[in-house]
C-alpha cells in the first residue's frame, strides 16, 4: 500500500498547496465583507459536491460493485456496467445543476438563514448558479476517478484536481492586475469554476480515450442502477461528514458579518492534511479492503485497517498541534493582504485553534469509514454523519451566543467527535476492528512522538515568534518552524522504532 499512498498523498498535497495561493487570493481580492461571506457560502456549497463527488466518496459504492463484476463476469460485463454508470451519472448531475440553479435562491436562504434581508443574498445567489456547470462536470469525473483507482492508476487521478486550483489561480493573479472592485471579481472567479471542471474532464478523457474503461456509454435506471445510486448517495453524504459539519457552522455564523469568511478560512488549514487522509482512503484503502473482504482474506483485512489507521493518526495529531500552536502567524502569513485585515486575522485564528481540536476526529471517521463502505454499508456512517451534523447544529447555536466565532467553531468540533464515536461504537459491535501485532506497538509511539514534537514546537515558539515583529520575519521564522517541526517528528518516529532508515531508504527507491 506504500507506493500508492505516496502517490495519491503527494498528488493532494500538491492540489491542497495550490489551494492555500487560491484562498490567499480570494482573501486579498473579497477581505471578509458582505461580498466574501456571499461569495464563501456559494462556494462552499459547490465545493461540498466537488469534494463528495471526486476526491473518493463515490468510490465507496463504485470500487467494490465495479471489482465484484469483474471478478464474477469479466472485464466486458464490467466496462458495461461502467458505461451504464458514467451514463446516468453524467445525466443525474446534469439535471441537478439544473434543478438547483432554479431553486438557488431557497437553497441559499436553507446554507445561509442570516443572509435574509441583507446585501448578501443576491450576490450568493448569482456566483452560485454561475458556478453550477461544474457540477455536470464532476459527475463524469467521479466516475472515471473511481474506475482509474479501481485498476490502481493512480498517477493521473492523483494529480487532475491541480487544474482545477490553477484555472483560479490564474484567473485572480490577472483580476490582481485589473484591480477589479470586490463583487465583480467574485462572478469572474464564479465563472471559471465551471472551466475549470471541463478542463479536468478533458484530461481525463483524453488520457483513457482510447482503452475500454467505460462502453458503451448508456443512461440506464433500472432497480440494480437506482441501487447502486442510493448506495452511491448514501456514501458521499458519509464522506463529506467535515465539509457537512463546516456548513453547519456556516448557517448559524451567516447572522454575524464576516463571521462566515472566517470559519471558512480557518478550515481550508484544516483540509490540507485532512484531504491527504481521506483522498488515500477513497483511492487506496476502499479498494484494497473490497479485495480483502471478496477473497475471504482475514490477513489483509486487518492490515489494510492497520496501516490505514496508523496513517491516519500519524498525520492527525501532529498536524493539529502545529496548526493550534502557530495559528495566528501562518494566519498572518496566508491570509494577511490586501482586503484581509489584522482584526481577520485574530478572528480567523481562534476559529483555527477549536477546529483544529477535532482534525483527529475527522481523520479518525475517514480511516474508520472504508471498513463499512467496503462490506457495502453506507447507510452506518451516513447516520453517524447525520448525527454529527445535527450535534454541530445545536452546539454552534448554543456557544455561539456566549463566544461568537469561537463558540460556533467549538460546535463543530464536538459534531466530529461524536460522528467518530459512533462509528468506534458501531463498528466495534457489529465487526470488530482488526489491528495487527505491528499497529499495535507503533500506534503508541506515534501518539509519543506527536506530543513530543508538539513540546519542541511550543518552546521553539517561544523564542523565534515575537508578537511585535514584522510580517515578513514571522512569516520567515515559520519557514524554519513548520520544516524544523516535521524533520523532527521523522527523527522521532526512527527513534521510537516506528520507521527505519533502511526502510525509509527503500520507499524513496520505490
Amino acid at each position: 500500500m506504500i507506493r500508492p499512498v505516496l502517490i495519491v498523498s503527494t498528488g493532494t498535497l500538491a492540489s491542497r498547496l495550490l489551494g492555500f495561493t487560491r484562498d490567499a487570493l480570494v482573501a486579498a481580492l473579497l477581505g471578509t465583507g458582505p461580498v466574501a461571506d456571499a461569495f464563501l457560502v456559494a462556494f462552499q456549497g459547490i465545493n461540498v459536491m466537488r469534494r463528495a463527488l471526486t476526491e473518493g466518496s463515490l468510490n465507496a459504492a463504485l470500487v467494490p460493485a465495479w471489482l465484484r463484476i469483474r471478478h464474477r463476469d469479466g472485464a466486458v460485463a464490467a466496462a458495461a456496467f461502467a458505461g451504464r454508470v458514467l451514463g446516468s451519472v453524467s445525466l443525474a448531475m446534469i439535471v441537478a445543476a439544473l434543478v438547483i440553479g432554479l431553486a438557488m435562491p431557497l437553497v441559499i436562504t436553507a446554507l445561509a438563514p442570516g443572509f435574509a434581508g441583507g446585501d448578501s443574498v443576491r450576490p450568493a445567489v448569482d456566483t452560485a448558479r454561475l458556478m453550477l456547470p461544474y457540477l455536470a462536470f464532476a459527475g463524469p469525473v467521479a466516475v472515471m476517478t473511481g474506475l482509474l483507482n479501481a485498476q490502481h492508476r493512480l498517477l493521473i487521478t492523483a494529480f487532475s484536481p491541480i487544474l482545477f486550483n490553477l484555472a483560479l489561480i490564474g484567473v485572480m493573479l490577472a483580476l490582481l492586475k485589473w484591480r477589479q472592485d470586490a463583487a465583480h471579481a467574485a462572478l469572474i472567479i464564479a465563472a471559471t469554476v465551471g472551466v475549470a471542471g471541463l478542463l479536468q474532464l478533458a484530461v481525463l478523457t483524453v488520457r483513457t480515450g482510447g482503452e475500454r474503461l467505460a462502453e458503451p456509454l448508456k443512461v440506464s435506471f433500472d432497480a440494480a442502477m437506482r441501487g447502486f445510486f442510493l448506495q452511491g448517495m448514501a456514501g458521499m453524504v458519509a464522506n463529506s461528514g467535515p465539509q457537512l459539519l463546516v456548513m453547519a457552522g456556516a448557517i448559524v455564523a451567516s447572522s454575524s458579518p464576516s463571521a462566515v469568511s472566517w470559519l471558512y478560512f480557518a478550515n481550508r488549514l484544516i483540509e490540507l492534511p485532512l484531504g491527504i487522509v481521506g483522498t488515500v482512503m477513497g483511492a487506496v484503502l476502499v479498494p484494497e479492503l473490497a479485495r480483502a473482504i471478496a477473497a475471504g482474506d482475514s490477513t489483509a483485512m486487518a492490515r489494510a485497517e492497520s496501516r490505514g489507521l496508523e496513517l491516519a493518526v500519524g498525520l492527525a495529531l501532529p498536524a493539529a498541534l502545529g496548526l493550534i500552536l502557530l495559528r495566528e502567524p501562518i494566519v498572518r502569513a496566508l491570509f494577511e493582504h490586501g482586503a484581509f485585515s489584522a482584526a481577520d486575522t485574530a478572528a480567523t485564528a481562534q476559529a483555527l485553534a477549536l477546529l483544529a481540536l477535532g482534525l483527529p476526529a475527522h481523520v479518525l471517521v475517514k480511516a474508520l469509514a472504508p471498513a463499512f463502505f467496503a462490506r457495502n454499508d453506507t447507510a452506518t456512517p451516513l447516520l453517524a454523519a447525520c448525527k454529527g451534523f445535527a450535534v454541530a447544529i445545536i452546539l454552534a447555536i448554543v456557544l455561539g451566543q456566549f463566544y461568537g466565532i469561537a463558540g460556533i467553531a467549538a460546535g463543530v468540533a464536538c459534531g466530529a467527535w461524536n460522528n467518530a464515536f459512533t462509528l468506534v461504537r458501531r463498528g466495534a459491535a457489529t465487526f470488530g476492528f482488526s489491528l495487527d501485532a505491528a499497529s499495535r506497538r507503533r500506534l503508541p509511539r506515534i501518539v509519543l512522538a506527536a506530543l513530543s514534537m508538539g513540546g519542541l514546537i511550543w518552546l521553539a515558539a517561544a523564542f523565534l515568534l515575537r508578537p511585535a515583529a514584522p510580517q515578513l520575519a514571522q512569516t520567515a521564522m515559520l519557514g524554519v518552524l513548520i520544516p524544523g517541526g516535521i524533520a523532527a517528528y521523522s527523527l522521532l518516529l526512527a527513534l521510537f522504532g516506528v520507521i527505519s532508515r533502511a526502510n525509509a531508504a527503500a520507499l524513496f527507491r520505490r
